[in-house]
């Protein structure tokens, strides 16, 4: 307790900037991810290109990619900038892959049919393909968001602040209570989205 009211104020601080990191990461992801999935759904041999680079994002160490960022001119550099930039690659996969998954697999008679009615590829995206698919695109919302909350704790590392402040200077001194103060907020921050966004999901998958 006197550790946690020594700290409070501290952590609420960086608990808001590991948040601001995540949801500005996440909205730019989705605004890039969704068209893209959308646009594979239409153009397939775009598929493998850009489901490859996701998949490569994916498979760069998170510490390694936030240190390939720092010398990139624009997007790199030390502060929150390269932190976001590391947190949207990071998240492009699932929400790409999702999006594309979700329109797939939405059933062909239900799209003859609304071809059948008269509707244009633009007028069947929005009103059919989009809405049916809108569960499966939310669950890759749900797990880009839950990534990036725990990777957002290496952002500490480039100087954009967040709970990875306090990991790194627990490592530092060797301090379990400096470790927790970081560790312990961004699970409950993934466990609160996942529930929340989960929740969101079944429901629209329900309507679906």
């Amino acid at each position: 307790m006197d550790f946690l009211t020594r700290y409070a104020n501290e952590i609420l601080q960086s608990t808001g900037e590991h948040l601001t990191l995540v949801l500005v990461a996440t909205a730019i992801a989705i605004l890039i991810g969704l068209p893209l999935g959308i646009l594979i759904t239409r153009k397939p041999q775009l598929r493998t290109p850009i489901l490859g680079f996701a998949n490569v994002m994916q498979t760069i160490p998170s510490l390694a990619l936030f240190g390939l960022l720092l010398p990139v001119p624009i997007i790199g550099g030390i502060g929150a900038r390269t932190a976001i930039v590391a947190l949207i690659l990071y998240s492009l996969l699932p929400i790409i892959r999702n999006t594309y998954v979700g329109i797939m697999s939405v059933d062909p008679a239900i799209r003859e049919a609304g071809r059948g009615l008269g509707m244009t590829d633009r007028q069947l995206l929005l009103q059919v393909e989009l809405p049916l698919a809108l569960g499966v695109i939310l669950a890759g919302v749900r797990v880009a968001t839950v990534i990036s909350i725990g990777l957002a704790t290496i952002a500490a590392a480039v100087g954009a602040g967040g709970l990875g402040t306090f990991i790194f200077r627990g490592v530092a001194v060797v301090d379990n209570q400096l470790i927790l103060a970081g560790a312990v907020p961004a699970a409950i921050l993934a466990l609160v989205a996942d529930f929340i966004l989960g929740w969101v999901e079944r429901r629209l998958t329900v309507k679906k």
